[in-house]
């Protein structure tokens, strides 16, 4: 029995939930959202002489961190919309409602993609125009799927900036779509999970600290933060009702912590355990009466 040879047989490599983006975009209604995304791929090609259209290794090292060096982590602005304007490493964006969010941070920090909205469809053709050429001759091709992760329960979609982080965790506005689970008194509540979701939807969660300067635009008041972190100087104005302070570093441990506590000011007789996420599969738990 005879076969095809390598470079005739074309066949189609699958790695499913190959990594998650955890990013923020920039929307015409929305302002700044908050988003994490799965992504699915499938390279079709000839098998080289291994037998293989690609390495599994190699998607799992060259084809992930090419998509996270370059996607995750990040603003992503899109390109075509009108009310983009951009100076340098300065943004400003206009929403249909007259409110403005302006941006300033390392070119690192943002993602332009071609098109009027940020789409899945979009990121997904702009992830393949940055693959493509770095993948060897015998892969012709690569299919992508982007996509949330699906969720019955109560989440929320925040963004925010960590200065102290030694990763691009310190980047100014970039965000994550979350779960949260609340027991209150041993039981799941879901009403105060879909408060908390109600609460923290489209939200910049920011720490008091860097909140810099209270200005105005639009006759709306706005909050301005900024600081200085490895990467370099990075700096965010957008309307405060957009916005939720909080006096510490805004890592989810932190974030759990302060709905617990604020539900224990709330409700002083109850006890509570909140389970809040960041992104897909990660978060922190804190409990009532624990040291967390």
């Amino acid at each position: 029995m005879s076969y095809p040879s390598a470079h005739v047989l074309s066949m189609r490599l699958f790695v499913n939930q190959l990594t998650v983006l955890d990013f923020s975009y920039l929307h015409p209604s929305r302002g700044l959202v908050g988003e994490s995304w799965q992504v699915d791929i499938e390279l079709q090609g000839g098998l080289d002489e291994q037998g293989m259209v690609l390495d599994f290794g190699n998607v799992k090292r060259q084809v992930k961190r090419l998509i996270d060096d370059s996607f995750d982590h990040r603003l992503l602005l899109p390109a075509d919309y009108s009310g983009l304007a951009m100076r340098g490493n300065h943004l400003i964006f206009q929403l249909q409602n007259g409110n403005r969010i302006r941006h300033c941070g390392p070119d690192e920090s943002v993602q332009f993609i071609a098109g009027a909205e940020i789409t899945t469809e979009n990121v997904a053709q702009a992830i393949h125009q940055a693959l493509l050429p770095t993948l060897p001759e015998n892969v012709h091709s690569v299919m992508l799927k982007l996509y949330p992760e699906s969720m019955e329960s109560a989440c929320y979609q925040y963004s925010h900036g960590l200065k102290r982080h030694c990763g691009n965790c310190q980047r100014i506005a970039h965000g994550h779509r979350s779960r949260i689970e609340i027991q209150r008194n041993g039981e799941a509540d879901h009403a105060l999970e879909a408060r908390w979701a109600k609460q923290f939807a489209d939200i910049y969660i920011g720490t008091e600290a860097d909140m810099v300067a209270i200005t105005s635009h639009n006759d709306q008041t706005c909050f301005r933060f900024s600081y200085t972190a490895e990467q370099g100087d990075f700096e965010l104005e957008l309307p405060a009702q957009r916005c939720y302070l909080i006096d510490t570093e805004s890592t989810v441990e932190n974030i759990a912590r302060h709905i617990r506590m604020v539900l224990e000011q709330e409700f002083p007789r109850d006890s509570f355990r909140v389970r809040a996420f960041e992104g897909i599969g990660k978060g922190a738990i804190s409990e009532s009466g624990g040291q967390s």
